[in-house]
C-alpha cells in the first residue's frame, strides 16, 4: 500500500476502489474526488489515496487463490471504506484459460463489493484509457505518465495491474463527475461547481 494522505472528510468526498482483476495479482487503486474545505482548492479535484496489488501464487489450489484475493480486497475496502467501487471488464482474446481464469478473479471482486453493500460500475479497457490519456488505445505507459501528471505523483504507479485499478478509479469519476454537471447538480459533493 502507498497511501499519500489520511483518508479524505468523508462529508467532502467521494471515495472509489478501482479494481483490475486478475488471478495472479488483483490490482486495487484508491481516489477521491474532494470540494472546497478538504484541500487548499477552490473548486473538486481528485486526491491520490493509495494503491497496490492483492498477489497469488501459481502452485496454490485455485480455491485458496479465490480465497486470499477475497480476503486481501476485503481488507482494501475496510482500510479505505470507500463509497464506490469501478471494475475494469475483461478483454481477453483468444486464450479461454486466461479468460477464466479472469472470469474467477472477476467474481471474488464483484462479490467482495457486494458484501460490503458497495455500489459496482464496470468500464472497458479502451474507456479507461481514453479518460485517463485521452486515447482509447494507449499504452500502459502513456496511462501510467498521465496518472502521474494528472495525480500529482512522483513516479508513474507500478506495478501495472495497481496502474490499471488506479486509471479505472480515475475514469469511474471522471464519469460521475460529468454525469453530475450533465445532471445539472453542478458537483458530486453538492453545491456549484
Amino acid at each position: 500500500m502507498r497511501p499519500s494522505a489520511p483518508p479524505p472528510d468523508a462529508d467532502h468526498s467521494l471515495v472509489v476502489l478501482g479494481i483490475d482483476p486478475g488471478l495472479r495479482a488483483t490490482g486495487w487503486g484508491v481516489l477521491a474526488l474532494v470540494g472546497p474545505g478538504v484541500s487548499s482548492a477552490e473548486r473538486e479535484e481528485f486526491a491520490f489515496q493509495g494503491y497496490g496489488v492483492v498477489m497469488t501464487e501459481p502452485g496454490v489450489p485455485l480455491p485458496e487463490r479465490l480465497r486470499r484475493l477475497a480476503s486481501g480486497l476485503r481488507e482494501v475496502i475496510d482500510r479505505w471504506q470507500p463509497a464506490e467501487v469501478a471494475v475494469e471488464e475483461a478483454f481477453v482474446a483468444a486464450n479461454k484459460r486466461v479468460a477464466i481464469a479472469i472470469g474467477e478473479a472477476r467474481g471474488v471482486a464483484l462479490l467482495a463489493a457486494a458484501e460490503a453493500g458497495l455500489p459496482v460500475f464496470e468500464y472497458s479497457a479502451s474507456e479507461v484509457k481514453q479518460a485517463v490519456a485521452g486515447y482509447g488505445r494507449g499504452s500502459k505507459e502513456q496511462v501510467q505518465e498521465m496518472l502521474r501528471l494528472q495525480l500529482g505523483l512522483e513516479a508513474a504507479p507500478q506495478p501495472a495491474d495497481a496502474a490499471d485499478a488506479l486509471a479505472t478509479a480515475f475514469c469511474h469519476l471522471m464519469r460521475r463527475r460529468a454525469d453530475a454537471r450533465l445532471a445539472g447538480a453542478g458537483s458530486l459533493l453538492g453545491g456549484r461547481a
